[in-house]
């Protein structure tokens, strides 16, 4: 476990609506800084929106000092262009970052679910609940958009792969303890190192 400071940038990367969220570590502790939605939908064509974001990202970056950079990769679609795109918008964001000399650290959407959920296939609304009740934050500042929860769930399960539990003010120390006190069942590993080696070694579908 490690005492040491850091400022988490987590993106979600898309095409058309591009979630970020801004995480503070210290010690035990996370702390949300900020979490939001870049929409470029607007502008026309696939490079104008990719400039845009490449620029977004560039700014927030020297606005906000992250220490590093937590992104979602390995995207899977049945169509070829759609994975085309992701990747393109993956790219970008690894540019903007490269380009702000941050380190990069990849994960893929299973083990972000995972370590967030216990379920490699939960949907986005369950991870959004979960970070809510995890970062108390209230209903009124949730967005509307999932992309938004999404990079936060990246930005989060990049604090807890460095090995630090997660911790409410009503004592819930990890996710199986949470869960138990509120009548969920976890139907997974019942330990938080337990459930962090399958969520971040490699949980198969």
């Amino acid at each position: 476990m490690t005492n040491e400071r850091c400022r988490i940038l987590g993106i979600d990367p898309g095409t058309l609506y591009m979630g970020y969220a801004l995480l503070d570590v210290e010690g035990k502790q996370a702390s949300l800084v900020e979490f939001g939605v870049l929409d470029v939908h607007k502008l026309d064509g696939q490079y104008a929106r990719l400039q845009k974001e490449f620029f977004f990202l560039q700014d927030i970056i020297s606005r906000q000092h992250p220490t590093l950079l937590a992104i979602e990769t390995q995207f899977v679609d049945k169509n070829p262009q759609t994975m085309i795109k992701i990747v393109h918008a993956q790219g970008v964001a690894i540019a903007a970052a490269l380009s702000k000399d941050l380190p990069v650290y990849e994960y893929s959407p299973m083990k972000i679910k995972m370590a967030i959920t216990g379920n490699g296939h939960a949907s986005k609304e369950q991870v959004a609940d979960m970070l809510q009740r995890f970062m108390h934050i209230p209903a009124t500042e949730m967005p509307k958009k999932l992309d938004a929860t999404d990079a936060l769930a990246i930005a989060y399960c990049h604090f807890l792969q460095r090995g630090l539990p997660i911790s409410d003010e009503h004592g819930a120390k990890d996710w199986t303890s949470y869960a138990k006190r509120r009548g969920m069942v976890p139907g997974v590993a019942t330990t938080p190192n337990e459930r962090l080696l399958a969520a971040l070694k490699g949980a198969k579908k």
